[in-house]
């Protein structure tokens, strides 16, 4: 500081005014200095307020094994919160099966059940279906959706079934995915619940679930399945199919999950995607997990929830 006055002094003897000069530049000076003082406080009490709520640091990256164990636990977990999940289409045989698969396509299951009823009281078997006339078979599945698109599938997979396979589903993946209409979704569900062949059935649901709790990020089916098949031992495959899809429609939902009221939620790397308050989330809650109706009319006879409600009954 004695410098700064030295050096102004001398000035100030030139010149009077620019000594006058001096003194106005150097009162800014002072007050930028308590400014930028008082603003260095600021910054460091700010400072230590977001370090007191900066949130935890994120955990390391998770090895393949720890992703393994976790993905293990999580259908364990599932299969206690859902001993009852099966598939949520309504048949009696391997043939009701597939078609109703078919027909769930862009649509619920609970409006496919609601539709078949009529459909195979009028087609009960393959050949019957494949002499149906399509305008007629268009106004019973028109509920469903894409009817059109639906009925033409219909119609060849039960004329291939009548002619290649002597009027019976097969029990081969690559002889049902060579039907109309039938890919490896369909002909899984076919298999793992009308043969007992273990089967990997990516939906909608289930791919969304596995890419949520990191097992995956493929969107491809295809490589979901194989990612997935990778984890779980072959037994495990159905089961766990159902018990996700159960999960998907019940509290895990595609634009509000139910974080706050998820069992599963401490093995969940996307909690808080959703609601995570425990009384709201509680109120997402669909089927029987909220108190409402499955979607199958003719559920299993250890089903908790209530049976749906046949077409135009509510």
């Amino acid at each position: 500081m004695k410098a700064a006055k030295t050096g102004t002094t001398a000035k100030a003897g030139t010149n009077a005014k620019a000594g006058t000069t001096a003194k106005a530049a150097t009162t800014p000076t002072k007050a930028k200095a308590g400014t930028e003082s008082k603003a260095a406080a600021t910054t460091a009490k700010g400072a230590t307020t977001a370090k007191a709520a900066a949130p935890r640091k994120a955990p390391k990256a998770e090895s393949h094994l720890a992703m393994v164990r976790r993905a293990r636990r999580i259908n364990r977990e599932l299969a206690e919160i859902y001993p009852y999940a099966h598939p949520e289409l309504d048949f009696r045989n391997p043939f009701e099966l597939l078609v109703a698969t078919v027909l769930s396509a862009q649509t619920t299951d609970l409006r496919v059940n609601q539709t078949t009823p009529a459909l195979f009281a009028a087609y009960p078997t393959p050949e019957d279906m494949a002499a149906a006339v399509p305008e007629e078979m268009e106004e019973i599945i028109r509920p469903t959706g894409f009817f059109r698109a639906k009925t033409k599938s219909l119609l060849g997979l039960s004329a291939a079934l009548r002619d290649e396979f002597g009027g019976e589903v097969p029990g081969r993946l690559e002889d049902l995915v060579k039907l109309p209409g039938v890919g490896r979704k369909t002909a899984n569900v076919v298999l793992g619940n009308a043969f007992g062949v273990p089967g990997i059935t990516v939906d909608t649901h289930f791919g969304r679930l596995v890419r949520r709790w990191k097992w995956t990020d493929e969107e491809d089916p295809v490589k979901v399945e194989a990612v997935v098949a990778g984890i779980f031992p072959k037994s495990e495959w159905t089961m766990l199919s159902h018990r996700v899809v159960f999960h998907g429609r019940r509290i895990c939902h595609a634009r509000k999950p139910a974080c706050g009221a998820c069992p599963i939620a401490p093995l969940c790397p996307s909690y808080g995607e959703g609601e995570t308050d425990p009384e709201k989330a509680g109120k997402l809650l669909k089927y029987e997990m909220g108190g409402y109706p499955g979607q199958r009319l003719s559920p299993p006879a250890d089903y908790p929830g209530k049976p749906a409600p046949a077409l135009g009954a509510g």
